[in-house]
Order: C-alpha cells, then sequence, then structure tokens
C-alpha cells in the first residue's frame, strides 16, 4: 500500500512538473536551470570534499560558481573552463541585436536565437521586463497605448502566446490602431532595429535584413509589424546609401 501511494504522487509530481515546463517562458527557465544546476553542483562539490575527494570536488565547485555566476578568480585562469563560464554569464556576446522602441514599450530581438524580449520605457511599469506580466494584464495594457506600442505589444504576445487572439476581445480595434500610420523613421532607428553600427555598408545592410526577415517573416510564424519596420529600416538606410 505504501508503494502504491508514493508511485500515486509521483505521477502526480511529475505530471504537475510537465505542465509548469510547458507553460514557463523559455529565458526565466533557462536562468532557473542555472541557478538550480549550480546550486546541486555546488552542494555535491562540498560532500565530496568532506570525504577527502578534493580531485572531484574543486572542479564540481569551480563548474557550479560558473553556473551561478560566481568567478572569484577571474575567468582568465581557468584556460577554456573560463571560456565556459564567460559564456555562461553572458550568453552569446558576438551576436547582433535588434532593437524597436515605441512610447511605452522597447523590444530587443537575438539575430543568433530569435528570441523576443521587452520591457516598458514610459507609464506606471516603467523598468520592468514583459515576462513579469502574464497575459490577462499585459491585454488590459492595450487600451491605454498608442498605435505602436500596441503593435509591439501584439507582436510579443504571439511569440509568448501564441493562441491568445483566439479569445482577445479587441482584435478589430487592435488591427485598426496597427494600421495607423507612423512618423517617418530616422537613420538612428533604422541602425537599431536592423542592429547595425551607424556608417554600416550596403552589405551588412542586407545581411542584417535578410537574417531578421528568416525569423520574422509572417510566413514563419513571425511578426507582420517587425517585418514591415525590418523593411522599412532597410529602405531607409539604403536611400540614405544612394543620396
Amino acid at each position: 500500500m505504501p508503494t502504491l501511494i508514493a508511485g500515486t504522487v509521483a505521477v502526480i509530481l511529475l505530471y504537475l512538473l510537465l505542465q509548469m515546463f510547458r507553460a514557463a517562458n523559455p529565458a526565466v527557465l533557462a536562468r532557473a536551470i542555472k541557478v538550480v544546476g549550480g546550486v546541486i553542483l555546488l552542494a555535491t562539490a562540498a560532500f565530496v570534499g568532506v570525504r577527502g575527494e578534493l580531485a572531484v570536488a574543486i572542479p564540481l565547485g569551480v563548474f557550479g560558481a560558473g553556473l551561478l555566476g560566481w568567478a572569484p578568480f577571474g575567468t582568465g585562469g581557468f584556460g577554456n573552463f573560463g571560456r565556459i563560464f564567460s559564456g555562461l554569464n553572458t550568453g552569446r556576446s558576438a551576436g547582433q541585436t535588434s532593437q524597436v522602441r515605441s512610447q511605452f514599450i522597447e523590444m530587443m530581438l537575438d539575430h543568433d536565437t530569435g528570441q523576443l524580449a521587452g520591457r516598458f520605457v514610459a507609464g506606471p511599469h516603467a523598468g520592468r521586463s514583459l515576462d513579469e506580466f502574464e497575459l490577462p494584464q499585459l491585454a488590459a495594457m492595450i487600451a491605454n497605448f498608442d498605435a505602436e506600442s500596441v503593435a509591439l505589444l501584439e507582436s510579443y504576445l504571439d511569440r509568448r502566446f501564441p493562441a491568445w487572439r483566439e479569445n482577445a476581445q479587441r482584435n478589430t480595434a487592435g488591427g485598426q490602431r496597427r494600421a495607423a500610420a507612423s512618423s517617418k523613421m530616422t537613420d538612428e532607428e533604422a541602425y537599431q532595429i536592423l542592429g547595425l553600427q551607424p556608417g554600416a555598408g550596403r552589405d551588412d545592410i542586407g545581411r542584417a535584413h535578410k537574417t531578421l526577415m528568416k525569423k520574422l517573416h509572417p510566413d514563419q510564424g513571425g511578426s507582420t509589424y517587425l517585418a514591415a519596420r525590418v523593411n522599412e529600416a532597410k529602405d531607409t538606410l539604403l536611400r540614405t546609401h544612394r543620396d
């Protein structure tokens, strides 16, 4: 009987864990895995070290500290381990990031991973990440935003909650707001959207545009609005080069 009860509890816990993994935001989940992994490795290192097996305990402890972002001796002193920790702490630092900013929201797209992240830059939630809010909270903000901010927020929701529009009450109003004309894009905005440094050449512009469109094109499940902004950024910079 105790075995049956334990087995039932284990199955229920496994089911709940699977549901949590399915619903979790990928970025938050990745951070949680790193923290939990680091704590487990440090605890294991301490246990092994107490038993006198320092040859095993030290590498485990160093690796666990790296996962948690600790580098007490600097990353350079560990050779390859240092480079591994640097990568864990900073991500793909060599990659490009595109930025699109509206009155209320700033969105960032990682060219390497295709991950879309955002934060509020104005209003009562200024400085907070969009990842901190659930769908009902974000959907309730739509009515208070300008057309460009609505379009950015809806693009984010499309990525994080793919089926959110099925139950949305403001689809028609949102579409009308998206159609509203926006101000002319500046060169600075265009460079930020394409993730380029000012003065980038035509070839760089073309490559950045092609990379982003592969990730944002509506046919690939991307955002119509963001794809349009990427196209506008390319056209803006190419006009500058012609001039």
